[in-house]
């Protein structure tokens, strides 16, 4: 190994072998130095401290998103087979749902499972919602206390999203806490160093979850309403629907992923747009220039930087780099959002750029299905928190989760 410019990071360019602890404050505190640091070294590396091969030159990482002799359904039957000391008898709960998850799915099943959900998830639905994401993003704001720090995480960038996908599912808003609490404890399963205790945890919420939503499933078959449990009950496709545990598991990664990618990208796009300094009103002037402006965001500081996928036969990826059925590979989404291959100045905040073309939410087949709905939240919530506050500033240095995969903040204090 041979020490880079960077002390926390070791790179062997002979082998494309790295070392760098995802855990290593430098590093996930600010992952753009590190990156910079790879794409002029190489876009494609051995990353030792997980195991497997990972791409982050956008190219690489656009094009294998939607190669399908890779997947995300793993060739032993579940996702991230391995776990803690190889034993998954602690975690049946937590792989039930998983089991039934359509981000965890392949063709034909993905197929219809996505089809189903997707109906309520179209642009056309979602844009309904933008006076209700107005009202909630105004009344959030009206609680700021005058004249005093505000934590804009729990104050702002939680409270909203998961309160829009709670009232889409027809699940009562006072439960948002307990629902946060339950996704948390999942999300954690994904987060590198995990620990039996994280596991024991984060299944003790997969049962917890999924009785209380079994629990309104059976209500919602007595009496339907307009809400998307029961559209997703009625939904059919080819004369089939969806089995209890299909729509069990279906409405948990709603809720999941509804919620946790945008709260961070919330966070991360406030923190973006403030440390530009100057007016950020100027970046909402108009409906096109505020839809630029979240994608420049979701570009420019991204709440999920690494994706997984499992190769399901014997391909050779690049020169020298072949992987075999059923090896892991890691797509770096934030790393090839800043490839400077593709993007002008990649490390500049540039909200007219021409280039934009992110990776954020994905691509394929499993392109983030709530991604409308993530737009939409992120264009009304931030347009309306600066046109209300135009003189927010930072009221402390903003603290980074000390995770990789999920790239956000801890706290992000504000005053007005």
């Amino acid at each position: 190994m041979t020490k880079s410019t960077l002390p926390y990071l070791a790179f062997d360019p002979a082998t494309r072998r790295l070392r760098l602890d995802p855990r290593e404050p430098a590093f996930f505190l600010n992952p753009y130095e590190a990156y910079g640091f790879l794409h002029d070294a190489s876009n494609a590396f051995f990353w030792e401290e997980f195991g497997f091969w990972c791409f982050g030159g956008f190219g690489d990482v656009n094009r294998l998103l939607r190669d399908r002799r890779f997947g995300r359904q793993n060739p032993a039957g579940i996702p991230d087979s391995r776990g803690v000391g190889q034993d998954r008898i602690h975690l049946k709960a937590f792989d039930g749902i998983e089991a039934n998850s359509m981000l965890e799915l392949e063709p034909p099943v993905h197929t219809r499972l996505r089809t189903l959900v997707n109906r309520a998830f179209v642009s056309r639905q979602v844009e309904r919602l933008r006076p209700r994401i107005e009202a909630l993003a105004n009344e959030l704001i009206d609680r700021f206390e005058p004249g005093k720090a505000v934590d804009l995480l729990p104050a702002f960038a939680s409270p909203l999203p998961i309160t829009i996908i709670a009232e889409m599912l027809g699940v009562p808003v006072e439960i948002g806490p307990q629902l946060l609490d339950w996704s948390h404890r999942m999300v954690a399963m994904y987060i590198h160093g995990r620990t039996r205790e994280t596991e024991d945890t984060a299944n003790r919420a997969a049962g917890e979850f999924s009785d209380f939503l079994r629990g309104y499933v059976t209500e919602r078959r007595k009496k339907p309403g307009d809400d998307l449990l029961s559209l997703l009950i009625s939904a059919q496709e080819d004369g089939q629907k969806l089995s209890e545990d299909e729509l069990v598991s279906s409405a948990i990664l709603l809720l999941n992923a509804g919620h946790e990618a945008t709260v961070h990208q919330t966070g991360n796009a406030v923190h973006s747009i403030l440390v530009q300094g100057g007016d950020p009103r100027r970046f909402f002037t108009s409906p096109e220039a505020t839809a630029a402006t979240v994608e420049e965001c979701l570009r420019f500081d991204a709440p999920l930087h690494m994706f997984m996928r499992y190769a399901y036969e014997e391909i050779e990826i690049a020169l020298g780099i072949v992987v075999r059925p059923g090896q892991t590979i890691g797509l770096l989404l934030g790393m090839a959002n800043h490839d400077p291959h593709a993007f002008a100045e990649p490390q500049a905040f540039r909200q007219e750029r021409t280039d934009q073309k992110n990776v954020s939410f994905g691509a394929g087949i499993h392109f983030c299905i709530g991604a409308p709905l993530a737009r939409l939240e992120l264009q009304v919530s931030l347009k309306t928190l600066f046109d209300r506050h135009p003189r927010v500033h930072l009221a402390e240095q903003p603290r980074f989760r000390d995770s990789y995969h999920f790239h956000g903040l801890e706290a992000l204090s504000v005053r007005f």
